[in-house]
């Protein structure tokens, strides 16, 4: 291997032999080797430091279906030489269009803000001395110095170790951390057993060493999982729903236009007229705001979860999320405050200690290494003046003595302090001190202590032992020397839940989205937690048994589970798998490595601003705030967001479909068209204004209240009773106009646009919502764009623009006949609505 990343399991070579691979030393790299070995490698990052793809994101706004009919019915208009029928088609399309591709591009780049809003640095040997430089300089060859709490920044051969542990949780899944040595393995020791390596994403808990970077980049364990996962995103249900209404209208726009096409030229009607006319039909029947309706909604949504520290990074999850019924998470950070606290301080006797607490914090505040967060607890907990002991020696906590001692002295006497876990504390004790001044043998309590520590644990404490030994004039503690002590008494420890968490759970039942919480964590402090939060009896299913149950019975059982426990990385992605095959929106919470690929897998896959890079890559939704409130106001956004979206779709397949239909029909019995092919597009483009504000419109509460899915079955029940109520009032409108105004077709398309227009504007106010219109208040845009709409639509056959039309003015009779029409129209819709949502459910 020459100046190379390769594939050799480089654990099973010796670091000498390495270095010579390598071409670098013991004391590094050379700075004039970097530029070089940087334009070989490439600079250590997962991806490439660039804008997000433009292009891919604008041509992803032309995929949809919707688009594509459009597109269609442009291209015919444009092949028969109707230039304002392509300019208005292909404007409105690339209006939505580039308005959907200027959010997407906006959340993106704010993502990557984001990302690269904290920079990295690792310490490493150049040119024989240590520099700190970012991790994406970093190239294989170069020699990186670790000490306790350091990122490690590639895959590297350790060097050298003294009492190196690094945390490799977020790879291996391994909740403790691992000792690392430099003795050379076999090629096919597994990962997890590697001791003699250090891997990119991982950190270091204690100890320091040096180690040899051998890969970087994509090149790196990390880098294999990230390239892995970088296939093109899931389709959301959202995106699902919208494609599928695509070809539902697809189908129905290409049966009606074919066979009215066939009908006229049948009936030996101009082939020009008649293939204009089934045109302006199709373009009638395509709600053509629908694509800058959806941008639209999503980009506004967009904005207010940014102001509150969520940032989006694909659209279409947002409504995804208000579709949620399920949401997965660990208890860690997110039911808990992820931070541990000093609960309470017990002696033998099971009494408060001042003396203990003393002790643990001259213990936390002398100890050299890395402040973790039992030593933060005890620290916070009380305010203690140790100033007057001064610090001599320390043996630092590792992995095997599970246990951390400080030598410290006053007055020139000396004190060695212990605290651990209990088990290793005891076996170093000889002695108890059973209350002030009265010591025992250890035998005659270690029933009493080990009974107590049962009784902490079953009430999910953290539970660690202190200890003490008088050491005269001693000034280093020798080997072996932590011995003969005295046991002082307990410290515990608990990770308090976050305050109004139960509120805040009840609230998402309210909306109808069911907590399961997956943790690693052993059942019963799973139980405990799911108690606490207000799961009357938890259902728990632990990941040993999930390991031995089938695909087919874990999804039979999964939806019945409130708790997974004892989980392990890999069975979280089936677990979520199953979940969506019961036919639930999983939407899942994570921040780790292990958690990319049920992130991968989730409907919406949600992370946290401080998560591991891949499980952000991952996610669809990342939080500023690893808070469960972000995403409940999240939710009824989206909520809202769906809501306003399907009045539009709603809108558009009963006015849209009935006046159509009614056209189509009309064509079929009358001499002559019902509408010119320009009066339509007219009559399509007015309607549209008022369904243009709908985005800011007001959502009634019992939308916010429960999820809603895309449902093709509803919108086509909902179109069929509609569409048909509006063409039954279609058809009284031209039986009423061919009687009042005998053989005069300008008239009669006069006051036939009059009534499609103000009809489909007025209906609106009806179908927008589920109550009767006067008890739901529309938004004040929607409002004052539907009065605008009717009194131009009434003026516009008096203006100079209605002739190039063919409109002519109405006498005042006929319009005030029309007016009674469009107001039994209206509170016909009114009842059969309250009929509709009584009969069919949503």
């Amino acid at each position: 291997m020459t100046q190379g990343q390769s594939n050799v399991e480089f654990w099973s070579v010796p670091v000498p032999e390495m270095l010579q691979k390598l071409q670098t030393t013991c004391e590094g790299l050379n700075s004039s080797e970097i530029s070089e070995r940087l334009k070989k490698y490439g600079a250590n990052l997962l991806k490439p430091k660039k804008s997000s793809n433009t292009l891919k994101i604008l041509l992803s706004q032309f995929k949809s279906p919707i688009i594509l009919i459009l597109l269609f019915a442009a291209g015919l208009s444009f092949f028969l030489g109707d230039t304002t029928d392509t300019v208005i088609i292909i404007t409105i399309i690339l209006i939505s269009s580039l308005l959907g591709f200027w959010q997407e591009k906006g959340a993106a780049d704010a993502f990557e803000k984001l990302l690269s809003s904290v920079e990295v640095k690792s310490t490493v040997l150049r040119d024989g001395e240590g520099k700190e430089i970012p991790v994406e300089q970093i190239v294989p060859g170069d020699v990186i110095i670790f000490g306790a709490g350091d990122i490690v920044p590639a895959d590297c051969l350790i060097m050298e170790s003294k009492g190196l542990f690094v945390n490799e949780s977020t790879l291996t899944g391994e909740t403790y951390p691992v000792e690392k040595s430099t003795k050379t393995l076999k090629a096919e020791t597994p990962l997890a057993k590697r001791e003699n390596s250090l891997w990119m994403g991982t950190s270091v808990e204690s100890g320091s060493g040096k180690a040899l970077a051998v890969a970087t980049g994509k090149k790196t364990e990390f880098g294999k999982i990230s390239e892995e996962l970088r296939t093109s995103a899931p389709e959301t249900e959202f995106e699902r729903g919208i494609a599928k209404f695509g070809h539902f209208l697809m189908e129905v726009t290409m049966l009606m236009v074919i066979a009215i096409f066939a009908i006229n030229v049948y009936l030996q009607r101009p082939i020009l007229d008649s293939f204009l006319f089934s045109l302006a039909l199709a373009v009638g029947l395509t709600p053509q705001l629908l694509p800058a309706i959806i941008s639209v909604n999503l980009s506004h949504g967009a904005r207010e979860m940014a102001e509150n520290k969520v940032i989006v990074k694909r659209l279409a999850s947002i409504e995804n999320l208000g579709s949620m019924n399920l949401l997965c998470s660990d208890k860690t950070g997110t039911l808990t405050e992820g931070e541990l606290q000093l609960h309470s301080i017990r002696d033998v006797k099971g009494d408060q200690s001042e003396k203990i607490l003393f002790y643990a914090s001259l213990n936390a505040y002398y100890q050299k290494g890395f402040k973790n967060p039992i030593d933060r607890a005890i620290l916070a907990h009380n305010k203690l003046d140790v100033g007057e002991y001064k610090s001599l020696d320390e043996a630092p906590y590792d992995f095997i003595r599970k246990r951390l001692s400080v030598l410290v002295s006053k007055n020139g006497n000396s004190l060695m302090i212990t605290k651990g876990a209990l088990s290793n504390i005891l076996e170093i004790c000889t002695l108890a001190e059973v209350e002030p001044g009265k010591i025992v043998e250890i035998s005659e309590v270690k029933e009493k202590i080990e009974q107590q520590y049962k009784e902490f644990s079953e009430k999910e404490f953290r539970t660690l032992g202190v200890a003490y030994r008088d050491m005269d004039k001693q000034t280093k503690i020798e080997k072996d020397q932590e011995k003969g002590m005295t046991f002082l008494g307990f410290l515990l420890f608990f990770d308090p839940l976050k305050p109004g968490i139960a509120k805040t759970i009840e609230n998402m039942e309210q909306l109808g989205i069911s907590l399961k919480i997956i943790t690693g964590d052993n059942r019963l402090v799973a139980a405990s937690i799911g108690k606490e939060i207000g799961f009357k009896a938890s259902r728990i299913l632990t990941g040993s048994e999930i390991y031995q149950m089938t695909s087919e019975a874990l999804i039979g059982k999964v939806n019945d589970i409130d708790i997974f426990a004892e989980v392990e990385p890999n069975q979280k992605e089936r677990i979520i798998l199953a979940l969506k095959k019961r036919g639930n929106v999983v939407g899942y919470l994570g921040d780790g490595i292990n958690d990319a690929s049920a992130l991968h897998a989730a409907d919406v896959g949600i992370s946290v601003d401080s998560a591991a890079d891949v499980a952000k890559e991952a996610a669809q939704i990342v939080l500023m705030e690893k808070s469960l409130d972000a995403l409940v106001e999240g939710v009824k956004g989206g909520r809202k967001t769906f809501a306003n979206t399907l009045k539009y779709v709603f809108m558009a397949t009963s006015a849209n479909f009935g006046n159509m239909f009614s056209m189509a029909g009309a064509s079929l019995f009358l001499p002559f068209l019902p509408l010119l092919p320009t009066q339509i597009l007219l009559t399509n483009l007015l309607t549209d204004f008022p369904e243009m504000t709908i985005a800011t419109d007001t959502v009634d509460k019992e939308l916010i209240e429960e999820p809603h899915r895309w449902d093709i079955n509803f919108i086509r029940k909902f179109m069929m009773v509609f569409g048909f109520t509006s063409s039954v009032f279609d058809y009284l409108t031209f039986g009423t106009l061919l009687l009042l105004l005998p053989g005069m077709i300008e008239q009669f398309r006069t006051g036939w646009f009059i009534e499609s227009v103000v009809s489909a504007s007025m209906i609106v106010l009806v179908i927008r919502s589920r109550k009767p219109f006067f008890k739901s208040r529309p938004g004040k845009y929607l409002l004052v764009a539907t009065i605008l709409i009717v009194v131009l639509t009434l003026c516009f056959p008096l203006t100079p623009f209605a002739a190039p039309f063919g409109f002519k003015p109405l006498p005042l009779q006929v319009i005030l006949i029309l007016g009674a029409l469009i107001v039994l129209y209206i509170i016909t819709a009114e009842a059969i609505k309250r009929i509709f949502y009584k009969k069919v459910k949503f």
